[in-house]
């Protein structure tokens, strides 16, 4: 039996997790890590204890699963996207914490780049929208507030990357400053049909092209880990960034496959194949996790805050002791009782792409309670879900293809039965859930797997995709309409504050 480690850093949390040669789960393990927020709508991670807790939990799957590095033929790499690391390439000490893609303290600086009439180059050129949410803007901001950032910058002293780009240097002792396409794609400052650097954009945010890491496929043998951080030198040959991974390992390889995954945020993609195409409904045009040095992309709309807001039941409103209990208390009441919640604590996302909309609970009334916001906090996530597929489909169409006629789903939160019930019920369409739902982690194995042989072709990994789980529509069409009006109503009065 072959095996392959695939090290999953998340926004809240470092996994690990052994894979088969048939793509079955050995082993796993996982640590949170500190979540850091200097001032309102501002989040950062210490890049120290990422790598860390990422180290800490590969050595404990590989003990979990009982096996040595030498049993693992390749590591594949997956990450949280766009949050933003530079380090000294000397020292390889980062200059400033991490900034993490929810962060908001770039806006002020895309303002700019917008009133500079920026926007159609970004978008022509990287399929990506001027937001804060994306890399470009917050090395620019590391670069104005690090001390002597912009001299060591220039002096070429300065390494930029994204969390892989970062795991990949600590793996290889410094040896290694790379990424790959589907990574590369979220900075604003990558020309993704032709897989390289832009050389304008880099201008405009006045980044130096030695920031850069080298950009290659996701699945390419980037370098070897150093031998006793695990016990054996093992090929890094798979990286992906965890929404591109996600599609990847949800088998999502034609054009017109769709998945969508629950995590901190909601993140759906549908394969587009090897046609860019722009949206007209607020999404936005990404790298798929590409197998060879051929572009090939997909369609993506992101939902900020999604499994988040059952954290915040649980830290902020102390409604639940833990995030388990969410579905036992929204279940207890038969709906949410009118109450809607639009979760915006740090804006919108797309379809609306609203930097100042806040989070807004509407409809209350004296009967409403804690179970009633809970069922509407879960909802808000299928909510915000079927605004993007609706989104996605009308795109589709003008492309000349057909709505999505199906929605794998991935992620933590999609185990929750009622949230995946009410996602098909509003979709219209049904939502199936595979039987390995680290789909994230999966990808990455996938990645690296075929990069050293374990599997030959994508037709193989296909055959191993398996249904746990279909979720049929049964809400009738009018009445998900009329839900989706009150939801859409809902965004307008948060818009509004």
């Amino acid at each position: 039996m072959s095996y392959v480690l695939a090290l999953d850093q998340g926004t809240s949390s470092s996994r690990s997790i052994v894979f088969d040669e048939r793509g079955r789960i050995v082993a796993m393990a996982q640590r949170e890590f500190r979540q850091i927020y200097p001032q309102p709508g501002w989040v950062e991670h210490d890049p120290n204890e990422i790598w860390d807790s990422q180290l800490a939990t590969a050595r404990e799957a590989l003990l979990k699963a009982g096996l040595t590095a030498a049993d693992i033929k390749a590591i594949g790499i997956t990450n949280q996207r766009e949050t933003t690391l530079v380090w000294n390439r000397r020292t390889g000490q980062p200059v400033h914490n991490a900034i993490v893609w929810q962060d908001r303290r770039a806006e002020p600086l895309c303002a700019q780049l917008r009133e500079q009439g920026l926007e159609p180059k970004v978008r022509e050129t990287t399929g990506l929208v001027i937001d804060a949410y994306f890399s470009g803007t917050k090395i620019r901001w590391i670069l104005d507030h690090a001390p002597g950032a912009h001299i060591a910058a220039a002096q070429g002293d300065l390494a930029f990357g994204t969390v892989d780009s970062w795991l990949l240097w600590k793996l290889t002792g410094g040896r290694v400053h790379a990424t790959d396409v589907s990574n590369a794609s979220r900075t604003m400052l990558f020309d993704v049909r032709h897989n390289r650097w832009d050389p304008g954009l880099l201008a405009a945010l006045h980044v130096p092209g030695s920031l850069l890491p080298q950009v290659h496929p996701s699945s390419h043998v980037y370098g070897e880990c150093d031998a006793d951080l695990l016990g054996a030198a093992i090929p890094i040959a798979g990286i992906a960034g965890d929404q591109q991974s996600a599609l990847f390992g949800q088998a999502c390889f034609q054009a017109g496959l769709a998945k969508n995954t629950y995590g901190t945020g909601c993140f759906m993609l549908m394969h587009t194949g090897t046609s860019f195409q722009t949206s007209a409904n607020g999404l936005i045009t990404t790298s798929a996790a590409q197998p060879t040095t051929q572009p090939e992309f997909a369609l993506e709309g992101s939902v900020f805050i999604a499994g988040a807001v059952v954290q915040w039941l649980r830290d902020g409103l102390h409604a639940i002791k833990s995030s388990s209990e969410v579905q036992a208390l929204a279940e207890s009441v038969p709906d949410s009782g009118g109450v809607m919640f639009v979760p915006a604590f740090t804006g919108l996302g797309a379809p609306y792409w609203q930097p100042d909309a806040r989070g807004t609970i509407v409809g209350l009334t004296r009967g409403s309670n804690a179970a009633h916001i809970a069922r509407a906090a879960l909802e808000s996530i299928a909510f915000q879900s079927a605004a993007l597929l609706q989104a996605m489909s009308r795109d589709a169409v003008a492309a000349g293809g057909s709505t999505v006629t199906e929605l794998r789903v991935d992620g933590g939160a999609c185990v929750n039965n009622l949230l995946m019930q009410f996602q098909a019920d509003l979709l219209g369409i049904p939502v199936v859930r595979p039987q390995v739902i680290e789909t994230t982690a999966l990808g990455a194995a996938y990645l690296a797997g075929l990069a050293v042989g374990v599997w030959k072709n994508l037709g193989e990994l296909s055959s191993q995709w398996q249904v746990e789980r279909r979720f049929e529509p049964t809400l009738p069409r009018e009445r998900a309409e009329e839900l989706m009006g009150r939801w859409e109503r809902a965004v307008r009065q948060a818009v509004a504050t």
